[in-house]
């Protein structure tokens, strides 16, 4: 049984204009020690589908359809007693920036420290001298002293360090980090990157990573989720995904990527590749493929019919009518 299974998650939201259509049939898997990276362009739904899993989405303004099955419950039918036993706890997240998302008036101990009494039960002692190994295990130094400093007189990347202890102190087995290197610089989202790997190797929690930036797929990543304009456009193993990317948004977005020393075909040197067009407005319901009218290959066909997402290799999924198969043997 997989630690998390996601059954064709729908969350609408409800404005003025019409209902938002943020996550539109989505489904997933991600076993225990597992980590699984979900990419695509801002506004794809990716966040959507990361706080919906924890139900931290505004009701009745957001609505939800299908299943979310954390160690075989579903989420969506518990009681909000029960889902405030498992925020934080069984599943945390670390959010993308830090400095908004701690609380200024508090010492980062403090802050830790409360995840601690509420979850194990620890008093204000016990949690301290926690919040401290904490500290150190994600390589603030100093950490005794460290504890009681507050979030403004940290670096941008010891307060992501905050956010990821935080998040962990429990000993979570799922670990939710939307876009956790955003902000920071590159020297320290590698710093961040390998405390990442590192820790998931002393816990064994698995990781649901949100990012648009595919280097960090490559450096941590087990298997990629791609979405585009609320929906699955393709799924693969890391290795799978960049070697032959089978869906033309995929495709598009790796010909985007800078590249050292590279020379686009056809453009003025140091112009970066582009996918033409925009993204479809999620207010309107989209009959056939989510991706045709900014795809190179898309034909009538392709604005009618909606393509299913099917098996095109042994664990390589693509939405694409078009997409290669892989020969089989006769």
């Amino acid at each position: 049984m997989s630690l998390l299974s996601v059954e064709n998650l729908q969350v609408h939201f409800r404005t003025p204009d019409g209902v938002n259509r943020a996550v539109d049939g989505v489904s997933f898997e991600i076993g225990s020690g597992e980590t699984l990276a979900i990419v695509g362009e801002s506004g794809c739904g990716k966040s959507v589908t990361s706080m919906s899993i924890l139900r931290l989405l505004p009701e009745p303004q957001a609505q939800f359809a299908g299943a979310i099955r954390f160690e075989g419950r579903d989420l969506l039918a518990l009681p909000d007693r029960e889902m405030r036993k498992i925020r934080g706890n069984a599943i945390s997240v670390v959010f993308q920036e830090p400095m908004t998302s701690l609380n200024p008036v508090l010492t980062v101990g403090r802050q830790i420290g409360e995840t601690l009494r509420l979850h194990q039960g620890l008093d204000a002692r016990q949690a301290e001298a926690r919040a401290v190994e904490m500290l150190s295990l994600v390589g603030i130094p100093e950490p005794e002293r460290r504890v009681h400093a507050y979030p403004h007189q940290m670096s941008g990347g010891m307060r992501q360090r905050v956010m990821i202890a935080i998040a962990l102190a429990c000993s979570p087995r799922l670990l939710i980090a939307d876009e956790p290197t955003t902000a920071l610089d590159v020297t320290i989202q590698a710093q961040i990157l390998d405390l990442m790997r590192d820790l998931k190797h002393r816990v064994g929690a698995a990781i649901m990573l949100i990012t648009h930036d595919l280097g960090v797929v490559a450096e941590v990543a087990d298997r990629v989720m791609v979405m585009y304009a609320g929906r699955k456009v393709e799924e693969a193993a890391v290795a799978d995904l960049f070697r032959t990317p089978r869906h033309p948004y995929t495709r598009g977005l790796m010909g985007a990527v800078p590249r050292l020393g590279v020379r686009a075909q056809g453009r003025a040197p140091g112009r970066l590749a582009e996918i033409p067009g925009m993204v479809p407005s999620l207010k309107t319901r989209i009959d056939g493929c989510v991706f045709a009218g900014r795809c190179p290959d898309a034909k009538d066909f392709c604005r009618l019919h909606a393509p299913a997402l099917e098996s095109k290799s042994p664990g390589h999924l693509a939405a694409c009518h078009f997409a290669p198969k892989d020969a089989r043997p006769a």
